[in-house]
């Protein structure tokens, strides 16, 4: 259907107030504003396996060693 878009994702109701949430079995992070793998993001949150990060930066998660998921775009070095 041509024209036809389709709406963001909103940020899980856990992470409302975070953007970046990790994967503590592979020590992944996600960027929840920019998110390009929703299936990945589900799968986290469906195995409670999710972590959030004070302050909520994508440099605080590195500094705990998670690295950026496949298809974050790291614009906040």
């Amino acid at each position: 259907m041509a024209g036809t878009t389709v709406p963001a994702m909103s940020r899980p109701k856990q992470f409302e107030n975070h953007r970046w949430m990790g994967d503590k079995r592979n020590q992944r992070v996600y960027d929840l504003d920019n998110i390009t793998d929703p299936e990945a993001v589900a799968d986290v949150l469906q195995a409670e396996t999710f972590i959030c990060f004070g302050p909520d930066t994508l440099v605080e998660a590195r500094n705990r060693c998670y690295k950026p998921a496949p298809g974050v775009v790291e614009d906040e070095l």
